[in-house]
């Protein structure tokens, strides 16, 4: 029988076949927490099930808990694990079912075959409550809500993160020996803006939040860090280095604090690159990884990215995180249209400007953007567990599939063998991942 006060919050495991980063990324559901929180308000009992961690299936959790009411997110590649987790809590527990996170926002549509109820386009949690206690009508902006077996579309809407709640980090503190990045642990997620205001052409998340680029007092963003019971803070703005004002006031604060913790955040290369001094007191004040999206290594990616950025500034971002000693996680896309001499010369030009830390992925258009329409007649998979930007969905250019994955694992092989060289990651198991890339480079053979 269910309990009309309980609320499960999931979010799925990310991948049950294809080799992923588990146990080196592993990010805080900070979503759920805040949904958490915002339900003790309302009095409901909530809990959350974390497929990154937990180790009881969630059939199991749904039956011992028998939730009234059940909240699943994702992104693109666990779309499949969404439908059968919202399949689930319909058949064991009749649960009310809602569809949230970063892939239902534009792809809504994806999730009227599935057993959900309410799927949401917006970022406000606020709209749970208010759509149970009958607060609020189902037709809500920024909800799709079912009526028999017809699904109903209403207008997005943006939501202003102000109105987010200190999140309750309890699930997150049961579980410090599981949440990183790399070989911060633990890493607590801090989020202080929704979207970005540039316009990359190969980015979801400048869409999100109906594009509009939403910002919390960096006072109150201080107030938060300074409470939290970690020493690892990950923010996870798509782009915290935006405002220099805002930056240079939250190093003032942070100083004037005497807070100590190691930061993460995003960054773009032209920001860095105008703001070298910035740089240096980010260092002082305790930022260890900031991420970059460099892209590729010449102006006419570049251009066709419509990166708003120079190789210029990427070799200049480079050359400065390295003098102020903050590692650059230096993030690029191979193309579709690479040659074997573009993963060659990827690879070089990455020793010789002696970047350590990189992620490699594959160009892959998100769905529901341009780029879906541009590429949809060279789709090779509609299988949405493949946009984890380690799989070729659309045909390339220049190789064949085949051919692509070769040199692509080729490159991943050799830059972990670096790392290795190097002396980075060495909490990790070189070996397996090593053993990873070479059992798919000879699955999908040369």
């Amino acid at each position: 029988m269910q309990n009309r006060k309980r609320f499960l919050l999931v979010h799925p495991e990310i991948s049950r076949t294809k080799y992923n980063f588990a146990g080196v990324i592993d990010n805080e559901p900070l979503e759920l927490e805040y949904i958490w929180t915002m339900l003790l308000a309302h009095g409901y009992e909530p809990d959350i099930w974390d497929g990154q961690v937990e180790k009881e299936p969630l059939t199991e959790k749904l039956k011992a808990f028998r939730p009234a009411y059940v909240y699943i997110c994702g992104r693109t590649r666990q779309e499949n694990f969404m439908k059968e987790y919202c399949k689930a809590a319909k058949k064991l527990c009749g649960s009310t079912v809602f569809i949230g996170g970063l892939h239902a926002q534009h792809n809504y549509a994806r999730f009227y075959d599935s057993d959900a109820d309410y799927i949401l386009k917006t970022f406000d949690i606020f709209y749970i409550p208010a759509l149970l206690d009958g607060s609020a009508p189902a037709s809500l902006d920024g909800i799709c809500y079912r009526e028999g077996d017809v699904w109903h579309d209403t207008p997005s809407v943006a939501f202003d993160i102000k109105r987010l709640p200190r999140a309750d980090r309890s699930y997150f503190l049961a579980h410090t020996d599981r949440y990183r990045y790399l070989e911060l642990l633990p890493c607590a997620h801090v989020r202080t803006a929704y979207c970005c205001p540039f316009r990359c052409r190969f980015c979801y998340r400048n869409r999100l939040n109906c594009g509009v680029y939403s910002a919390r007092p960096i006072e109150d963003v201080v107030d938060e860090i300074a409470s939290l019971e970690c020493e690892n803070i990950y923010f996870i703005d798509d782009d915290f280095l935006i405002d220099t004002g805002r930056v240079e006031r939250f190093i003032q604060l942070v100083k004037e604090r005497g807070i100590r913790k190691k930061y993460v955040c995003y960054g773009r290369a032209d920001f860095i690159a105008a703001h070298p001094d910035l740089m240096t007191a980010l260092k002082e004040i305790g930022f260890y990884y900031i991420l970059v999206g460099l892209e590729a290594i010449n102006d006419g990616f570049l251009k066709d990215y419509n990166k708003c950025c120079d190789l210029d500034s990427n070799i200049r971002a480079v050359e400065i995180l390295n003098a102020a000693g903050i590692h650059i996680m230096g993030m690029f896309i191979v193309g579709l249209d690479f040659t074997a001499k573009d993963f060659r010369n990827l690879y070089r030009w990455i020793v010789r400007h002696e970047l350590k830390h990189t992620a490699i992925s594959i160009f892959t258009p998100e769905m529901a953007s341009e780029l879906m329409e541009t590429y949809k007649d060279r789709l090779i998979t509609e299988n949405p567990e493949a946009w984890d930007y380690l799989h070729v969905v659309a045909k390339p250019e220049k190789l064949s599939v085949r051919r692509y994955y070769f040199h692509y694992h080729i490159l991943l092989i050799r830059l972990f063998l670096k790392g290795k060289r190097d002396g980075i990651y060495d909490f990790i198991d070189y070996g397996y991942y090593v053993k990873s890339f070479l059992r798919n480079l000879f699955r999908f053979g040369g």
